[in-house]
Protein backbone atom coordinates (compact mmCIF):
# COMPACT_ATOMS: atom_id res chain seq x y z
CA UNK A 1 0.00 0.00 0.00
CA UNK A 2 1.40 3.69 -0.79
CA UNK A 3 2.20 6.02 1.96
CA UNK A 4 1.74 9.94 2.27
CA UNK A 5 5.07 12.16 2.87
CA UNK A 6 3.59 11.71 6.45
CA UNK A 7 4.19 8.22 7.06
CA UNK A 8 7.50 7.88 5.21
CA UNK A 9 8.72 10.64 7.09
CA UNK A 10 8.10 8.26 10.61
CA UNK A 11 8.59 5.09 8.69
CA UNK A 12 12.42 6.24 8.17
CA UNK A 13 12.20 7.14 12.18
CA UNK A 14 10.83 4.12 13.58
CA UNK A 15 12.80 1.46 11.11
CA UNK A 16 9.45 0.26 9.58
CA UNK A 17 6.62 1.04 7.50
CA UNK A 18 4.04 2.50 9.16
CA UNK A 19 0.53 4.30 8.17
CA UNK A 20 -1.86 6.69 9.59
CA UNK A 21 -3.68 5.39 12.71
CA UNK A 22 -0.41 3.74 14.33
CA UNK A 23 0.99 5.19 17.48
CA UNK A 24 4.74 5.14 16.94
CA UNK A 25 7.85 5.99 19.72
CA UNK A 26 10.00 8.33 17.16
CA UNK A 27 13.52 10.00 17.75
CA UNK A 28 13.04 13.89 17.22
CA UNK A 29 15.55 15.77 15.31
CA UNK A 30 14.73 18.95 16.62
CA UNK A 31 12.90 20.20 19.98
CA UNK A 32 11.88 24.07 19.90
CA UNK A 33 11.30 26.26 22.89
CA UNK A 34 10.68 29.79 23.48
CA UNK A 35 10.65 32.06 26.36
CA UNK A 36 7.03 31.55 27.44
CA UNK A 37 7.14 28.10 27.34
CA UNK A 38 10.82 26.22 28.18
CA UNK A 39 10.80 27.13 31.36
CA UNK A 40 8.06 24.86 32.33
CA UNK A 41 9.81 22.16 30.35
CA UNK A 42 13.20 23.01 31.83
CA UNK A 43 11.25 22.92 35.18
CA UNK A 44 9.72 19.17 34.16
CA UNK A 45 13.09 18.04 33.11
CA UNK A 46 15.07 19.03 36.29
CA UNK A 47 12.26 17.42 38.75
CA UNK A 48 12.67 13.88 36.66
CA UNK A 49 16.18 13.74 37.97
CA UNK A 50 18.12 14.06 34.35
CA UNK A 51 20.96 15.46 34.42
CA UNK A 52 21.66 15.73 30.55
CA UNK A 53 20.15 16.81 27.08
CA UNK A 54 19.54 13.41 25.10
CA UNK A 55 20.26 15.35 21.99
CA UNK A 56 21.85 18.85 22.75
CA UNK A 57 21.94 19.66 19.09
CA UNK A 58 18.63 18.82 18.61
CA UNK A 59 17.61 21.37 20.95
CA UNK A 60 16.85 24.87 20.46
CA UNK A 61 15.76 27.90 22.55
CA UNK A 62 14.56 30.83 20.91
CA UNK A 63 13.68 33.93 23.17
CA UNK A 64 11.05 35.76 21.05
CA UNK A 65 7.71 36.47 22.72
CA UNK A 66 8.60 39.02 25.16
CA UNK A 67 12.49 39.84 24.40
CA UNK A 68 13.66 42.22 24.83
CA UNK A 69 11.58 41.73 28.23
CA UNK A 70 9.00 44.23 28.50
CA UNK A 71 8.66 44.09 32.30
CA UNK A 72 10.18 42.37 34.92
CA UNK A 73 8.46 39.11 35.12
CA UNK A 74 9.22 38.50 31.57
CA UNK A 75 12.91 39.31 31.91
CA UNK A 76 13.20 36.71 35.47
CA UNK A 77 11.22 34.06 32.96
CA UNK A 78 14.12 34.60 30.28
CA UNK A 79 16.56 34.23 33.13
CA UNK A 80 15.60 30.15 33.35
CA UNK A 81 16.35 29.69 29.88
CA UNK A 82 19.15 31.67 29.83
CA UNK A 83 20.62 30.14 32.90
CA UNK A 84 19.58 26.71 31.53
CA UNK A 85 21.27 27.23 28.08
CA UNK A 86 24.41 28.08 29.77
CA UNK A 87 24.64 24.83 32.51
CA UNK A 88 24.18 22.98 29.43
CA UNK A 89 26.25 24.72 26.99
CA UNK A 90 23.66 24.75 24.29
CA UNK A 91 24.90 25.30 21.24
CA UNK A 92 21.58 26.03 19.69
CA UNK A 93 20.45 29.39 22.09
CA UNK A 94 18.78 32.67 20.78
CA UNK A 95 18.48 36.02 22.53
CA UNK A 96 18.54 39.18 21.89
CA UNK A 97 22.28 38.57 20.44
CA UNK A 98 20.98 36.82 17.14
CA UNK A 99 17.06 37.27 17.65
CA UNK A 100 13.79 36.36 15.57
CA UNK A 101 10.78 35.05 15.71
CA UNK A 102 11.48 30.83 16.35
CA UNK A 103 9.51 30.12 13.35
CA UNK A 104 11.38 32.25 10.54
CA UNK A 105 15.02 32.11 12.39
CA UNK A 106 15.15 28.20 12.67
CA UNK A 107 14.74 27.94 8.76
CA UNK A 108 17.09 30.66 8.51
CA UNK A 109 19.59 28.77 10.59
CA UNK A 110 19.46 25.61 8.50
CA UNK A 111 18.44 24.11 11.90
CA UNK A 112 15.47 22.66 10.88
CA UNK A 113 15.67 20.69 7.71
CA UNK A 114 13.76 17.72 4.98
CA UNK A 115 12.69 14.76 6.93
CA UNK A 116 13.10 15.69 9.62
CA UNK A 117 10.59 15.21 12.59
CA UNK A 118 10.31 18.35 14.90
CA UNK A 119 8.47 19.54 17.85
CA UNK A 120 7.99 22.74 19.38
CA UNK A 121 5.99 24.35 22.50
CA UNK A 122 4.13 26.29 20.18
CA UNK A 123 1.02 25.49 18.39
CA UNK A 124 2.78 27.13 15.05
CA UNK A 125 5.44 24.63 14.79
CA UNK A 126 3.61 23.31 12.14
CA UNK A 127 5.51 25.92 9.58
CA UNK A 128 8.14 23.78 8.90
CA UNK A 129 6.45 21.40 7.45
CA UNK A 130 7.24 23.90 4.37
CA UNK A 131 10.66 22.29 4.21
CA UNK A 132 9.27 19.03 3.58
CA UNK A 133 9.40 18.22 7.36
CA UNK A 134 7.02 16.17 10.14
CA UNK A 135 6.88 19.52 12.63
CA UNK A 136 4.16 19.62 14.95
CA UNK A 137 3.38 21.25 17.99
CA UNK A 138 3.12 19.68 22.02
CA UNK A 139 2.45 20.86 25.03
CA UNK A 140 6.06 22.05 28.06
CA UNK A 141 6.14 18.71 29.10
CA UNK A 142 5.45 16.82 26.02
CA UNK A 143 9.27 18.77 25.40
CA UNK A 144 10.65 17.37 29.00
CA UNK A 145 10.04 13.87 27.60
CA UNK A 146 11.63 14.65 24.91
CA UNK A 147 14.26 16.87 26.21
CA UNK A 148 14.61 13.52 28.71
CA UNK A 149 14.58 10.93 25.96
CA UNK A 150 15.45 12.24 23.04
CA UNK A 151 12.25 11.01 21.17
CA UNK A 152 8.25 11.29 21.85
CA UNK A 153 5.18 8.95 21.09
CA UNK A 154 2.71 10.01 17.74
CA UNK A 155 -0.31 8.83 16.55
CA UNK A 156 0.33 8.85 12.53
CA UNK A 157 -1.72 11.42 11.21
CA UNK A 158 -4.55 10.97 8.42
CA UNK A 159 -3.70 13.12 5.50
CA UNK A 160 -5.83 15.77 3.27
CA UNK A 161 -4.55 16.28 -0.10
CA UNK A 162 -4.84 19.94 -1.17
CA UNK A 163 -4.90 19.98 -4.78
CA UNK A 164 -4.03 23.55 -5.66
CA UNK A 165 -4.58 24.84 -9.67
CA UNK A 166 -3.22 27.88 -11.59
CA UNK A 167 -1.11 30.85 -11.35
CA UNK A 168 -1.99 33.28 -7.98
CA UNK A 169 -2.96 36.81 -9.22
CA UNK A 170 -0.38 39.55 -8.15
CA UNK A 171 -1.33 40.32 -4.52
CA UNK A 172 -2.94 36.79 -3.96
CA UNK A 173 -0.71 34.76 -1.85
CA UNK A 174 0.11 31.37 0.33
CA UNK A 175 -2.14 33.82 3.19
CA UNK A 176 -4.83 33.88 0.73
CA UNK A 177 -4.80 29.90 -0.01
CA UNK A 178 -4.59 29.06 3.81
CA UNK A 179 -7.50 31.28 4.69
CA UNK A 180 -9.47 29.83 1.77
CA UNK A 181 -9.11 26.25 3.03
CA UNK A 182 -10.13 27.30 6.55
CA UNK A 183 -12.88 29.15 5.20
CA UNK A 184 -14.03 26.00 3.08
CA UNK A 185 -13.16 23.50 6.50
CA UNK A 186 -13.72 25.32 9.38
CA UNK A 187 -11.25 25.35 12.19
CA UNK A 188 -11.53 22.02 13.12
CA UNK A 189 -12.02 20.18 9.59
CA UNK A 190 -8.30 18.89 9.43
CA UNK A 191 -8.60 17.55 13.30
CA UNK A 192 -5.00 15.91 13.51
CA UNK A 193 -4.50 15.57 10.60
CA UNK A 194 -2.33 16.33 8.07
CA UNK A 195 -2.51 18.98 5.34
CA UNK A 196 -0.41 17.74 2.15
CA UNK A 197 -0.27 20.94 -0.25
CA UNK A 198 0.35 19.95 -3.87
CA UNK A 199 -0.87 20.90 -7.37
CA UNK A 200 0.85 23.12 -9.96
CA UNK A 201 -0.04 26.01 -8.40
CA UNK A 202 2.67 25.01 -5.97
CA UNK A 203 5.47 26.12 -8.57
CA UNK A 204 4.15 29.09 -8.27
CA UNK A 205 4.83 29.61 -4.29
CA UNK A 206 7.94 31.13 -3.12
CA UNK A 207 9.17 29.34 0.59
CA UNK A 208 7.59 32.58 2.50
CA UNK A 209 3.94 31.07 1.15
CA UNK A 210 4.46 28.00 1.93
CA UNK A 211 5.77 28.61 5.64
CA UNK A 212 2.23 30.88 5.58
CA UNK A 213 0.25 28.13 4.28
CA UNK A 214 2.17 25.55 6.68
CA UNK A 215 2.42 27.62 9.82
CA UNK A 216 -1.55 28.30 9.58
CA UNK A 217 -2.40 24.58 9.22
CA UNK A 218 -3.19 24.22 12.71
CA UNK A 219 -6.17 26.96 12.20
CA UNK A 220 -7.77 24.16 10.77
CA UNK A 221 -7.00 21.78 13.39
CA UNK A 222 -4.32 20.28 11.40
CA UNK A 223 -1.54 18.48 13.18
CA UNK A 224 0.62 19.08 10.55
CA UNK A 225 0.80 21.09 7.60
CA UNK A 226 3.93 19.81 4.54
CA UNK A 227 4.96 20.49 0.96
CA UNK A 228 6.81 18.39 -0.91
CA UNK A 229 10.67 19.02 -1.20
CA UNK A 230 11.33 20.86 -5.04
CA UNK A 231 13.78 23.09 -6.92
CA UNK A 232 12.19 26.14 -4.83
CA UNK A 233 13.13 24.26 -1.24
CA UNK A 234 16.62 23.45 -2.59
CA UNK A 235 17.38 27.06 -3.73
CA UNK A 236 16.33 28.49 -0.09
CA UNK A 237 18.67 25.88 1.21
CA UNK A 238 21.35 26.12 -1.09
CA UNK A 239 23.35 29.06 0.95
CA UNK A 240 22.72 27.36 4.52
CA UNK A 241 25.33 25.01 6.55
CA UNK A 242 22.47 22.31 7.25
CA UNK A 243 22.00 20.94 10.84
CA UNK A 244 21.50 17.71 8.93
CA UNK A 245 21.35 15.59 6.06
CA UNK A 246 18.32 16.41 4.29
CA UNK A 247 15.82 13.20 3.68
CA UNK A 248 13.38 13.80 1.02
CA UNK A 249 10.51 11.95 0.90
CA UNK A 250 7.35 11.99 -1.99
CA UNK A 251 4.05 10.61 -1.56
CA UNK A 252 3.24 7.41 -3.74
CA UNK A 253 0.09 7.34 -6.39
CA UNK A 254 -1.86 5.27 -4.57
CA UNK A 255 -1.56 6.82 -0.90
CA UNK A 256 -4.58 6.65 0.80
CA UNK A 257 -5.80 10.14 1.89
CA UNK A 258 -9.26 10.46 4.22
CA UNK A 259 -10.04 13.84 1.69
CA UNK A 260 -8.94 15.57 -1.48
CA UNK A 261 -9.58 19.71 -1.28
CA UNK A 262 -9.48 21.27 -4.96
CA UNK A 263 -8.59 24.90 -5.16
CA UNK A 264 -8.33 26.69 -8.61
CA UNK A 265 -6.08 29.70 -7.05
CA UNK A 266 -6.33 31.27 -10.50
CA UNK A 267 -9.88 32.49 -9.59
CA UNK A 268 -8.97 33.57 -5.77
CA UNK A 269 -9.17 36.66 -4.73
CA UNK A 270 -7.34 38.04 -1.41
CA UNK A 271 -8.86 36.70 1.18
CA UNK A 272 -10.03 38.66 4.80
CA UNK A 273 -10.61 36.29 7.75
CA UNK A 274 -13.13 38.78 9.80
CA UNK A 275 -13.55 37.82 13.86
CA UNK A 276 -13.85 36.46 15.44
CA UNK A 277 -12.18 33.01 13.63
CA UNK A 278 -9.71 32.60 10.98
CA UNK A 279 -12.47 30.60 9.14
CA UNK A 280 -14.22 33.46 9.14
CA UNK A 281 -13.37 34.10 5.52
CA UNK A 282 -14.80 36.65 3.31
CA UNK A 283 -13.12 38.23 -0.53
CA UNK A 284 -11.44 41.62 -0.10
CA UNK A 285 -14.14 42.88 -2.30
CA UNK A 286 -16.63 42.25 0.16
CA UNK A 287 -14.49 43.98 2.69
CA UNK A 288 -14.12 46.80 0.47
CA UNK A 289 -17.93 47.00 0.55
CA UNK A 290 -18.68 46.85 4.15
CA UNK A 291 -16.13 50.14 4.96
CA UNK A 292 -14.50 48.71 7.31
CA UNK A 293 -12.19 51.03 9.01
CA UNK A 294 -9.26 50.39 11.01
CA UNK A 295 -6.95 51.86 13.89
CA UNK A 296 -4.11 49.85 13.45
CA UNK A 297 -2.20 48.09 10.33
CA UNK A 298 0.44 45.21 11.69
CA UNK A 299 2.73 43.58 9.06
CA UNK A 300 4.95 40.69 11.03
CA UNK A 301 4.91 37.58 12.73
CA UNK A 302 5.62 34.19 12.08
CA UNK A 303 3.51 33.54 9.33
CA UNK A 304 3.97 37.16 7.66
CA UNK A 305 7.12 38.94 8.51
CA UNK A 306 9.32 38.21 5.76
CA UNK A 307 11.23 39.44 3.58
CA UNK A 308 8.80 39.17 0.63
CA UNK A 309 6.21 40.93 2.76
CA UNK A 310 8.57 44.00 3.46
CA UNK A 311 8.72 44.33 -0.04
CA UNK A 312 5.25 44.56 -0.51
CA UNK A 313 4.67 46.79 2.08
CA UNK A 314 7.70 48.52 0.86
CA UNK A 315 6.27 48.78 -2.81
CA UNK A 316 2.83 50.02 -1.83
CA UNK A 317 3.70 52.63 0.77
CA UNK A 318 6.47 54.26 -1.46
CA UNK A 319 5.66 57.88 -2.03
CA UNK A 320 2.33 57.82 0.28
CA UNK A 321 1.34 58.49 3.84
CA UNK A 322 0.11 56.13 6.73
CA UNK A 323 -3.82 57.89 7.22
CA UNK A 324 -3.65 60.20 10.36
CA UNK A 325 -5.70 58.21 12.19
CA UNK A 326 -3.95 54.53 11.27
CA UNK A 327 -0.82 53.12 13.22
CA UNK A 328 0.93 51.20 11.38
CA UNK A 329 3.58 48.57 12.88
CA UNK A 330 6.15 46.80 10.83
CA UNK A 331 7.85 43.32 12.90
CA UNK A 332 10.39 41.75 10.93
CA UNK A 333 11.09 37.68 11.62
CA UNK A 334 14.45 37.72 12.02
CA UNK A 335 17.60 40.04 12.14
CA UNK A 336 18.70 39.32 9.08
CA UNK A 337 15.61 39.82 7.49
CA UNK A 338 15.38 43.14 9.07
CA UNK A 339 18.93 44.11 7.84
CA UNK A 340 18.28 42.93 4.25
CA UNK A 341 15.51 45.39 4.12
CA UNK A 342 16.85 47.67 5.49
CA UNK A 343 19.73 47.55 2.47
CA UNK A 344 16.96 47.35 -0.26
CA UNK A 345 15.74 50.77 1.03
CA UNK A 346 12.30 48.81 2.58
CA UNK A 347 12.67 50.17 5.73
CA UNK A 348 13.21 53.86 5.16
CA UNK A 349 9.91 53.59 3.09
CA UNK A 350 8.00 52.24 5.45
CA UNK A 351 9.25 54.91 8.04
CA UNK A 352 9.19 57.83 5.50
CA UNK A 353 5.84 56.69 5.14
CA UNK A 354 5.02 57.28 8.89
CA UNK A 355 5.23 53.39 9.68
CA UNK A 356 7.16 51.80 12.68
CA UNK A 357 9.38 49.28 12.68
CA UNK A 358 9.62 46.90 16.07
CA UNK A 359 12.69 43.94 16.81
CA UNK A 360 11.60 40.90 15.89
CA UNK A 361 9.24 39.67 18.40
CA UNK A 362 5.94 37.50 18.62
CA UNK A 363 4.64 40.66 21.33
CA UNK A 364 1.81 42.22 19.27
CA UNK A 365 0.93 39.11 17.54
CA UNK A 366 -0.34 37.65 20.90
CA UNK A 367 -1.10 40.97 22.85
CA UNK A 368 1.70 41.12 24.59
CA UNK A 369 3.69 44.63 23.64
CA UNK A 370 4.61 46.18 20.66
CA UNK A 371 1.26 46.72 19.72
CA UNK A 372 -1.80 45.91 21.66
CA UNK A 373 -4.78 46.90 20.83
CA UNK A 374 -7.11 48.94 22.84
CA UNK A 375 -11.11 48.76 23.48
CA UNK A 376 -12.97 48.94 20.70
CA UNK A 377 -10.22 48.98 18.44
CA UNK A 378 -10.01 47.36 14.81
CA UNK A 379 -6.88 46.22 13.45
CA UNK A 380 -5.87 44.99 9.67
CA UNK A 381 -3.20 42.24 10.73
CA UNK A 382 -0.87 39.36 9.40
CA UNK A 383 -0.93 37.57 12.07
CA UNK A 384 -2.41 33.66 12.28
CA UNK A 385 -5.46 34.61 14.66
CA UNK A 386 -8.18 36.45 15.25
CA UNK A 387 -9.93 35.43 18.27
CA UNK A 388 -12.23 37.26 20.69
CA UNK A 389 -8.82 39.33 22.83
CA UNK A 390 -6.32 37.90 20.47
CA UNK A 391 -4.33 41.13 20.28
CA UNK A 392 -5.54 42.90 23.27
CA UNK A 393 -8.57 44.28 24.52
CA UNK A 394 -11.54 41.68 24.73
CA UNK A 395 -13.32 44.44 22.56
CA UNK A 396 -11.12 45.21 19.89
CA UNK A 397 -11.05 43.20 16.50
CA UNK A 398 -9.32 41.73 14.22
CA UNK A 399 -8.93 41.29 10.38
CA UNK A 400 -6.77 38.64 9.06
CA UNK A 401 -5.11 39.58 5.97
CA UNK A 402 -1.96 39.28 3.74
CA UNK A 403 0.82 42.24 3.61
CA UNK A 404 -0.47 43.58 0.62
CA UNK A 405 -3.66 44.33 2.24
CA UNK A 406 -2.49 45.46 5.24
CA UNK A 407 -0.28 48.30 3.52
CA UNK A 408 -2.75 49.21 1.25
CA UNK A 409 -5.54 49.63 4.57
CA UNK A 410 -2.39 51.92 6.17
CA UNK A 411 -3.00 54.56 3.55
CA UNK A 412 -6.28 54.91 2.83
CA UNK A 413 -7.85 54.01 6.86
CA UNK A 414 -10.01 51.64 5.94
CA UNK A 415 -9.78 47.93 4.43
CA UNK A 416 -8.75 47.93 0.86
CA UNK A 417 -7.79 45.74 -2.22
CA UNK A 418 -4.52 46.56 -3.02
CA UNK A 419 -5.08 46.09 -6.58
Amino acid sequence: MGQTITEKIFSEHVGKAVYAGEIVRSPIDMVIGNDITTPISIKAFEESGAQKLANPNGFSIVLDHFIPAKDIASANQARISRDFAKKHQLKNFFDEKDMGIEHALLPEKGLVVPGDVIIGADSHTCTHGALGAFSTGMGSTDLAFAMVTGGNWFKVPESIKVVLSGKPGKFTTGKDIILEIIRMIGVDGALYKTLEFTGSTIAHLSMDDRFSMCNMAIEAGAKNGIVAVDSITEEFLADKTLAREPKVHYSDEDAVYSQILEIDVAALDPVIAYPFLPSNGHSVTQAVADKIKVDQAFIGSCTNGRLSDLKVAAEILKGKRVHPDVRLIVTPGTQMILREANKLGYIDIIVDAGGVVSNPTCGACLGGYMGILGDNEVAIATTNRNFVGRMGSRSSKVYLANSAVAAASAITGYITDPR
